[in-house]
């Protein structure tokens, strides 16, 4: 539940116009939780880690009535480190959002700012990284970016109203290069849809130079080596002149229980295209297939419990292949508090993007030194 931080009274009477209402609001999560990790380069691995199931946050809201159905909206949202006190998103002050636009409810939003992409909007919801199963049960790398590891600087971005449970957007980040209109830039459309039981989703993402207009967007990034280093499943690709997602899920509920289910496809096209990062002499493309299929059950208010298996074929350029099962429960202490455990197994084959046998990478840890690697994790999220 969110709290409100301030209620404003009228900024003033325009010419008769009626007073125009504002407020701000804070909010965030704390997420703290209790890892272990079977085979982190070698050897076992036991750490505390924040922003697991939810990342940790505090952000900013604001609204302000403009009269005839328009109103002025802001977000600023912060990412942080709860077991260390550091800022998220490599540094940046507001790296998780942060835009301002008008919205009405009859034909939309428009913001511009820094912001989530399409696929992030209407497919990540839909995978269980991003419900129960925490990042570690996200896809090998998040290589879709369906758990929402990137963000779009410079962005314009359109989202529809809802039309009887019908909604879409778009996406689009101005690469900000004087005589490269080209180079940079970001551009995403989605389409969702959720009435009664059922829920459909399927986006579009492209990004140019994604090693620097996608991964390396942040205070700390580097602007001429390798951005891409934070998973093996595509750290041989920062070379890639351009990166391509087809996202596509869907759920439907009866009774107590959820079915879900996600495909993607992720390519990372001309490698070799960006000079300076591409030592291992890759070209042409490589491809990732990516299917998950997900249950849940609400055993009580409560008590959810989950499962789900993913499967992860890459091609082109490497013959990777990634199984990974996941396991989880949530119980809920209030609307605002709840415990989770969760648990993620994951087995590598074939050969990934450094060129070399593939090994086990749970998202959001090191490596394993073997082709298995097995996550556990105890955590407790409050929100505010």
């Amino acid at each position: 539940m969110k709290k409100s931080l301030l209620a404003l009274a009228a900024l003033g009477t325009f010419a008769g116009a009626a007073q125009a209402q504002s407020s701000v609001t804070l909010y965030g999560i704390i997420d703290a939780g209790f890892v272990f990790n079977n085979n982190s380069a070698g050897n076992q691995l036991y750490s505390l880690m924040s922003g697991s199931l939810q990342g940790s946050r505090w952000g900013l809201r604001g609204t302000e009535d403009l009269g005839g159905g328009l109103k002025a909206i802001f977000v600023l949202e912060n990412g942080f480190d709860g077991m260390t006190g550091r800022l998220g998103q490599g540094g940046d002050e507001f790296g998780r959002q942060a835009f301002v636009g008008l919205s009405t409810s009859q034909f939309g939003t428009v913001t511009l700012g820094r912001q989530y992409d399409s696929v992030v909007d209407y497919t990540g919801a839909l995978e269980v990284g991003s419900q129960w199963g925490t990042r570690f049960g996200a896809h090998p790398g998040d290589l879709d970016n369906m758990n929402n590891s990137n963000r779009a600087n410079n962005s314009f971005k359109y989202t529809s109203a809802n039309y009887a449970g019908l909604t879409f957007g778009g996406l689009y980040s101005l690469g900000g290069v004087a005589g490269q209109s080209g180079r940079n830039q970001i551009w995403s459309a989605g389409v969702g849809y959720a009435q009664g039981p059922l829920q459909l989703g399927a986006a579009y993402l492209n990004v140019r130079d994604p090693n620097f207009s996608f991964y390396g967007n942040n205070a700390t990034s580097s602007a001429v080596a390798s951005n891409m280093s934070g998973s093996r499943v595509y750290s041989g690709y920062a070379s890639a002149r351009t990166q391509e997602v087809i996202s596509a899920g869907a759920a439907y509920t009866f009774g107590a229980a959820t079915v879900g289910a996600t495909y993607s496809n992720t390519a990372f096209k001309d490698l070799g295209g960006e000079a300076g990062l591409n030592p291992l002499g890759y070209s042409g493309s490589a491809r990732f297939h990516n299917a998950e299929v997900n249950f849940k059950y609400q055993l009580t208010p409560a008590l959810l419990l989950g499962v789900a298996y993913d499967y992860t074929h890459g091609y082109g350029a490497n013959d990777a292949k990634y199984h990974q099962a996941m396991l989880g429960t949530d119980y809920f202490l209030s609307k605002r508090t709840d415990f989770y455990v969760a648990g993620v197994y994951q087995h590598a084959i074939g050969t990934d993007s450094t060129n070399t046998a593939a090994v086990a990478n749970i998202n959001g840890l090191s490596p394993s030194s073997t082709s298995n690697q097995v996550a556990a994790i105890v955590g407790i999220r409050h929100k505010f």
